[in-house]
Order: structure tokens, then sequence, then C-alpha cells
């Protein structure tokens, strides 16, 4: 590879990378600091159903979401699929508490759609001059752990419905119906049912 167009590959990935590059920046990564962990990110693109982490393997990178939808869930040994989360644009997707543990994952992470992503190797949020960011995530997990028990342990299934409907109308304008039910833990029939009750009483 002559020097420009190493130049060239080398600017065309900075710039790729450069969603999660600003996301790391946000959760209070120091830019001089960041850049050499970074050596090692990769833009890539995916096609839906495609595995990003096998249930059951390590873990070894975060991917943050360009574009698209991806999902962890468990698949059980009858064949039954729970949903544990959707991610989507704008935010990063590992299992935290395999990444805590350093145990298997014991949820399968995979695209929902086509998806452009921002591989990142998980060493990289172990460094210590991420610290600050780190500390920003778990607490941001934190609290998002409180706020979905609470959807789930609070509310009724319409409840939840009516939840997602107004603080997440992406998700029920993107999820399918089968996607959104396994999401609210009910039956796509239940799901149906609930969503032509509120439209009779409309």
């Amino acid at each position: 590879m002559t020097a420009y167009s190493a130049s060239a590959h080398q600017a065309a990935t900075e710039l790729a990378i450069q969603p999660l590059w600003q996301y790391l920046l946000a959760l209070g990564a120091e830019p001089e600091r960041l850049a050499p962990l970074l050596t090692h990110a990769r833009a890539l693109s995916y096609q839906p159903g495609e595995c990003l982490l096998p249930q059951g393997e390590h873990q070894t990178f975060a991917y943050f979401v360009v574009e698209g939808i991806v999902r962890a869930c468990h698949y059980t040994q009858e064949g039954c699929e729970r949903c544990k989360e959707f991610y989507f644009e704008g935010e990063l997707c590992f299992l935290y508490s395999s990444w805590l543990k350093q145990e298997v994952a014991p949820y399968q992470l995979e695209t929902v759609t086509a998806c452009r992503l921002v591989q990142m190797p998980l060493a990289v949020l172990n460094e210590l001059t991420m610290q600050r960011v780190q500390l920003s995530l778990l607490k941001q997990q934190l609290l998002y752990k409180e706020q979905k028990e609470a959807f789930l342990l609070l509310n009724t299934p319409e409840q939840r419905y009516l939840h997602l409907l107004q603080y997440f109308p992406l998700w029920v304008e993107r999820l399918t119906h089968a996607q959104l039910a396994n999401y609210i833990g009910i039956t796509a029939i239940s799901l149906s049912r609930i969503r032509r009750r509120l439209q009779d009483s409309r």
C-alpha cells in the first residue's frame, strides 16, 4: 500500500468510526487518550438475522449502532426465544454482566434489520484511561435496569404497551408485532387483543 493510499484508508476509517468516537467523548473519554485505543475499531455492515455474538461464547467486542436494530435474546433448549433487549441508533451494544464477570454470554446478539455498526474491542473499556467512561456506562445501565424493572413489575401488559407508545414510539413503529409482544412479555395474540381494545375505546 502506498503512503497516499494508506493515508486515504486511515482517513476513511476515522470517518467511519466517528459516531463511536463522539459517543465515547460524550461519556467522558479524553480525545488524546482515546485515539490510540480505537485503532482496531471497524465500521461493518450486516444483513438482517446475522449473529454478532453466539449464546454461550465469550464476548470480545462491543457494537455501536449507527443504523439499524440489534437485539439480545436467549434461546431455550425447547426452541423458545426470550428477548432481553433491543438496541437502536446511537446505542452501544454489549452484555454488561458478561463483561464485568468475564463469563460466557447467556444471550445471543444478532441483527434485527440491516445494520451499519462500529465494532470496538471490548478491552478498550478496561483501560485505566477509560474509567470515566466505565462509570458513565454503569450509571446509565443502572438507571435503565431500574426503569426496565418498573416497566415489567409495576404495569399490566396494556400499560406496558401504552408506555412504549408514549415514550418509545419508534419501537412500536419499527419492531414487528411478534417482537413487541415478546418484549412486553405476552403472546402476539394478547397484544392484538390489547390493540383492538384500545382502538375500540377511541
